[in-house]
């Protein structure tokens, strides 16, 4: 048994008791709906010691359960073992979802417990319609962790900065009018913002409060009367400082703005976006709340032209360094040198970090040696840090945060004696990405309407994987950010030229050996007809891909010459940054690709 986390759900039920709360439910989430939090705000990890980046648990009176989606699957069954906690299968047949769990356990009368900052207003509102239709109360106010996690980390301290305007190419003022003007449109005068990569954005200000997002924990209200940022004041520099007050934006303390929102005159109608903020931020502000999709999610997502020439030029540096870094561990296993897979990530970090723009990594690297590259989110820890040996797939997804710019990237690699089904499973993903990567479609296509390109190939033989397709990608901020996506669920942003995506179909055999290939692409135009405008996707992720892998008897011939052009302008585009050495090995790694195997330039 996992003593540590029986004994914590063991105080936790009883502080329910003593609460009056029936069931209690934990999300993986902070007060501005991150995917990614500091330490702080934990809650779900403390309570199940499942870390994965989504989950929510539910303590009910006689089970304790967690959901959580495909990417997790494996990953939370070995983290939730000796817990007694049992693993809710997301998307799965015959897997309620938490709300249909929770309503057909409790009875009316029965009362469930949150920590409403930990909801979005549309996860509130859900929960409470469908529990007050069978009788079931809902309390707000339910702190789980207090009293219980007694050496609870504090909120971070770090200092903020300032983001040039040289890089991200345009001003916070002009940012601000934008969005002020956007929020009248929808019928208010002011907003308040509460996801962390939305304020940084806006105020050309980055921090470091959470591991790989260059974020800061604040909440900002922006108004044409006056805008304040609600931030411990510990975080600020004299520059930040100055920064702020040449843009007529006022401090307050992190803390106070429930009690700010609720003192703004009745008048004043404040635009909410119920999907990124807290129900108590709605709930402070009663009738002067307007809910609407915030503007920022839409003006983030579309680059401007300084951003996305800094894109382009973070992924040059990028596959700059994976040739030296991939170079390496290529020579360390010929050398029968020890290598492993935090190694690996190591490696990664070392070669990225020689160049000044270089910030963090932009996740926690995933490498998956053999079976554990089909674990979709896996990484490596003491345990299980695997020793890589020059046989077997490698999967390595990894990326930097430079100062211009975001990477996230994707390759399997024979590291020696690929078997049949690898390389045809390896090629069916790749057919599916490359089918992504040729599209053109018109003007005001959803990703879900693009996704099947990428799923085809697998469909076709009874394959699939249960992960999106493409995420947005910000700009010197959140790797996974929104609001457009290339998924199989229905998401009604369209593609629109300027947007930055990952293309990242994939196969896992469970036990066996996992196949993700992941590039960056770019939506532009691409022509007009008498139908309307066209886009399509531009590649800007700048590294080989394995050629040893490759089943060229199911590739068609666009898909083969797509190949050789992508390798073509790898090889043009990295080469005069190469010493002689890494020259010769991108010559080989980005060969041509025929049919009979003679691989020529």
């Amino acid at each position: 048994m996992n003593e540590h986390i029986t004994s914590r759900l063991a105080k936790l039920r009883e502080k329910m008791r003593q609460c009056h709360v029936d069931l209690a439910i934990i999300p993986h989430v902070d007060p501005h709906q991150s995917e990614y939090m500091s330490d702080h705000w934990h809650l779900r990890e403390f309570f199940s010691g499942f870390d994965g980046s989504a989950g929510t648990l539910v303590v009910a009176p006689e089970r304790t359960l967690l959901w959580t989606d495909s990417r997790y699957f494996l990953q939370a069954a070995e983290q939730l073992q000796g817990t007694g906690i049992d693993l809710m299968k997301i998307a799965l047949p015959g897997t309620p979802t938490i709300n249909e769990y929770v309503t057909d356990t409790l009875s009316n009368g029965q009362t469930v417990g949150i920590d409403g900052m930990l909801f979005s207003v549309n996860a509130y509102e859900e929960l409470r319609r469908e529990l007050s239709a069978k009788g079931i109360r809902l309390v707000s106010d339910f702190k789980p962790a207090d009293g219980i996690w007694s050496d609870r980390p504090g909120l971070p301290e770090n200092k903020i900065f300032i983001h040039d305007e040289s890089l991200c190419g345009q001003s916070c003022s002009e940012k601000i009018a934008e969005v002020l003007d956007r929020a009248k449109k929808a019928g208010a005068d002011a907003t308040c913002v509460c996801a962390l990569d939305a304020i940084a954005w806006t105020l050309n200000l980055r921090g470091s409060d959470v591991k790989y997002n260059p974020v800061f924990t604040s909440f900002l209200y922006l108004s044409k009367d006056g805008s304040t940022l609600f931030i411990d004041n510990r975080k600020l520099t004299p520059e930040v400082e100055a920064h702020l007050a040449a843009n007529k934006i006022a401090t307050a303390p992190y803390e106070s703005l429930g009690s700010f929102l609720s003192r703004l005159p009745e008048s004043t109608k404040v635009l909410v976006d119920p999907a990124s903020s807290s129900s108590s931020v709605a709930i402070s502000l009663g009738d002067r709340c307007v809910l609407g999709d915030s503007p920022i999610a839409l003006l983030k997502g579309i680059k401007n032209a300084t951003q996305l020439k800094g894109m382009v030029e973070a992924h040059v540096r990028d596959g700059v360094a994976l040739v030296k870094a991939i170079m390496e561990i290529q020579r360390m296993l010929s050398a029968g040198e020890k290598l492993t897979e935090t190694g690996v990530a190591k490696l990664l970090s070392k070669y990225r970090g020689m160049h000044e723009y270089y910030f963090d990594d932009s996740f926690g690297t995933i490498c998956g040696y053999k079976s554990h590259g089909a674990i979709v989110h896996y990484e490596a820890d003491e345990i299980s840090d695997a020793e890589i040996r020059p046989d077997g797939l490698l999967l390595i997804d990894s990326g930097a945060q430079y100062l211009d710019g975001t990477t996230d990237i994707t390759r399997t690699i024979s590291l020696g004696h690929p078997t049949d089904d690898e390389r045809h499973d390896f090629t069916l993903v790749l057919k599916g990405h490359i089918g992504l990567a040729c599209a053109v479609f018109p003007e005001g296509t959803r990703g879900s309407q693009l996704d099947i390109l990428a799923h085809l190939p697998l469909w076709k033989e009874g394959k699939t994987y249960l992960h999106g397709t493409g995420h947005g990608i910000g700009h010197f901020l959140n790797v996974h950010e929104g609001p457009h996506s290339i998924r199989t669920n229905e998401n009604p942003v369209t593609i629109h030229a300027g947007m930055v995506t990952s293309n990242e179909p994939a196969f896992y055999v469970t036990g066996k050996y996992g196949i993700r290939t992941e590039n960056v692409i770019l939506a532009e135009e691409a022509f007009d007809t008498e139908y309307g405008k066209y886009l399509k996707f531009r590649t800007i992720t700048m590294f080989p891909i394995d050629l040893d892998l490759c089943d060229t008897s199911i590739m068609s011939d666009d898909e083969i010459r797509w190949i050789n052009d992508y390798h073509r302008t790898v090889r043009e585009t990295l080469t005069p940054y190469l010493n002689a050495d890494e020259r010769e090995w991108l010559k080989n790694a980005t060969r041509k690709l025929s049919r009979n195997s003679e691989h020529i330039l």
